[in-house]
């Protein structure tokens, strides 16, 4: 047998690394193009003028009145959020996940209603409730025929729509969290003598606490960056975000956008190192060896129990009064929502035929979807494999850098990072091989996934950790090679975190308005962009019924998605990806005394953590 010589040998391996240098050579470029050049390109455009160091922008917006305003308003609706929605977050979450509370099954299904509910398609929906033309303002009408119907505006209707609006995450977050509390660290302090405030405050906060505090940084973002509710619901009260559209449609304000853009940046990034430094003062966890699942506490006091029941269910009606609302209406013909009257004498199916028969109708519909699922496959496909290099080089500065530089959309607002790239590309480019991202169709779906990118990494490279490193091992011994032992060994085990990001991502983005408005192509709206030019009745004569049929098509779409992935979907991922599945992919199926013969003693990765 002829032994292959070193130049040969040396041939081989480098063939066999072109995908892979190929794949790094991109990753570099995608982050210089894509999350680098655009944001310097704001520095550059705020400071340097003229070929010199200017500080111009700073001067015009100080005269600004309207620009101070939106500042002062920004960073109030943040504070004033970070406050009421972590406290109507947090109780919801106790209440379906911790107190015994009688139908917590049905509170709980209506508290994340926000899941589909959302974006424009929500703050629409408040409009049929608390609008000039609302069924709750026309019943206080009857009762005070002098009230303002237009009293559901400004500061105070931001602030109640985004506080039930932006409770998502911490059904998402604070619910596992809850859910994984020791039952035996709380029966302890109950047995001590605590009553179930003292463990509230002394064992169940302070254990939450790293979540709690991300959930007031994730709050605090959410309100700085508010613009759909603004828009929608704000009157006169205008934040920094609308404010910044408007200055971006101007060329020669758009070093203004910039500036309001690097404000937002700078307030989040500080923000975020106060919370994170303030983290590590201290936090509790559960030293218990013996863990076991928290099990619902039952509030003692009558009257407290009483009052937690009524507070819970107002908060019900307040969640899905809206969502029931848009559903009804939408079956409704346009004498029944103009006059917000529910009867069988106006109940009508032709607003969904209408739409649904119509290609103009229902092109935003798939717009959003094509778009919206793109972004959200690719961004899962790409971080999947960016993960990949991070975890296999954890000892490498390089790929850690990599890694940090991916997170920057988490650092810096969607709207910096849409503007840096109408300024970075607005003419076109050899970077982009000549092309430009005015007037171009891919640039929205795009920018969604540049904001996926962040939060699709961290929970991708979470599920590697929990990855078998014996498998691998043994997949490589019996013959397969990287490729293979990536596609058919280590793929299968990600597939259910990888398709749950999927959906999740999906949803984010597909009544997305903010990044929309930024860069969608006129020929190709967004059903956000939809739905917000139906607002005004004005425009079009069907254009409440369009937004209603709208509104229940992208609910249905998202519960359909939720369901596949996080209901059947995932218990087939799970089925999938079981050492029992994978084993079949081998060349030579092992047992587990094998794949222990295959590399013993090794540590699991978690282990390296």
């Amino acid at each position: 047998m002829s032994i292959p010589k070193w130049n040969q040998f040396k041939e081989a391996n480098f063939l066999s690394r072109v995908p892979f240098l190929a794949f790094c050579l991109f990753i570099g470029w995608f982050i210089f193009m894509f999350l680098l050049l655009p944001n310097v390109t704001v520095l550059i455009d705020t400071f340097w003028a003229d070929g010199q160091l200017s500080f111009s922008a700073f001067e015009r917006l100080s005269k600004s009145d309207r620009a101070i305003q939106s500042v002062l308003n920004s960073f109030l609706l943040a504070a004033v959020l970070t406050f009421t929605v972590n406290a109507v977050g947090t109780f919801i979450v106790l209440v379906t996940e911790y107190f015994d509370i009688k139908g917590a099954n049905l509170l709980r299904l209506g508290f994340m209603s926000t899941f589909v509910f959302s974006g424009m398609v929500l703050n629409n929906g408040y409009l049929y409730v608390y609008g000039d033309s609302g069924l709750l303002t026309k019943l206080l009408l009857q009762v005070f025929p002098n009230m303002d119907p237009n009293w559901f505006t400004g500061f105070p209707a931001v602030v109640f729509v985004m506080t039930f609006a932006c409770t998502t995450n911490h059904m998402l977050f604070l619910r596992n969290g809850v859910k994984g509390l020791d039952n035996n660290t709380i029966e302890a302090a109950k047995n001590l003598g605590s009553n179930q405030g003292q463990v509230l405050k002394d064992v169940v906060f302070p254990t939450l606490k790293p979540i709690l505090i991300t959930l007031v940084i994730m709050t605090f973002q959410l309100g700085l960056g508010a613009m759909a509710a603004p828009i929608m619901v704000g009157g006169d009260f205008e934040t920094i975000s609308p404010l910044i559209l408007t200055f971006t449609q101007r060329p020669t304000s758009r070093d203004l956008a910039a500036l309001l853009s690097m404000i937002l940046g700078i307030a989040q990034i500080v923000f975020l190192v106060v919370m994170t430094k303030n983290e590590k003062k201290g936090n509790y966890m559960s030293i218990s060896k013996t863990k076991t699942r928290v099990t619902k506490q039952k509030i003692t006091h009558p009257v407290v129990n009483g009052l937690v029941h009524a507070v819970s269910y107002i908060l019900f009606f307040i969640y899905t009064t809206p969502l029931v609302l848009v559903v009804l209406f939408s079956f409704m013909n346009l004498q029944g929502i103009s006059q917000s009257i529910l009867s069988w004498e106006y109940f009508t199916l032709d607003n969904y035929i209408n739409i649904l028969a119509d290609r103009n109708s229902y092109g935003p519909l798939l717009t959003s979807i094509g778009y919206s699922g793109i972004a959200a496959v690719l961004a899962v496909l790409f971080m999947t494999l960016v993960a990949r290099i991070v975890m296999k080089n954890r000892n490498s500065k390089l790929a850690q850098t990599m890694e940090y530089l991916f997170y920057i959309p988490w650092l810096l607002p969607a709207l910096m990072i849409a503007l840096g790239l109408i300024l970075a590309y607005d003419a076109p480019s050899s970077l982009l091989f000549g092309n430009s991202v005015v007037g171009s169709v891919w640039i929205l779906p795009l920018t969604y996934m540049i904001m996926m990118l962040p939060s699709t990494l961290r929970y991708i490279k979470g599920a590697y950790y929990s990855f078998d490193d014996y498998l691998e091992d043994a997949s490589r011994i019996l013959g397969a090679s990287s490729i293979r032992t990536f596609l058919q060994i280590i793929l299968p085990a990600l597939l259910p975190t990888a398709l749950a990001l999927v959906a999740l991502n999906f949803n984010t983005y597909l009544a997305d308005y903010d990044l929309s408005a930024f860069l969608y192509h006129s020929a190709y709206p967004t059903m956000g962009i939809a739905i917000r030019s139906n607002a005004d009745a004005t425009t079009n004569i069907n254009a409440a019924a369009v937004n209603l049929v709208y509104s229940v098509i992208l609910m249905a779409v998202s519960s359909v998605m939720f369901y596949l992935i996080y209901g059947r979907g995932s218990q087939a991922g799970e089925r999938r990806s079981g050492i029992k599945k994978t084993k079949k992919t081998l060349k030579t199926p092992l047992t587990e005394t094998e794949m222990s013969q295959v590399a013993p003693g090794k540590p699991a990765v978690g282990d390296n953590g």
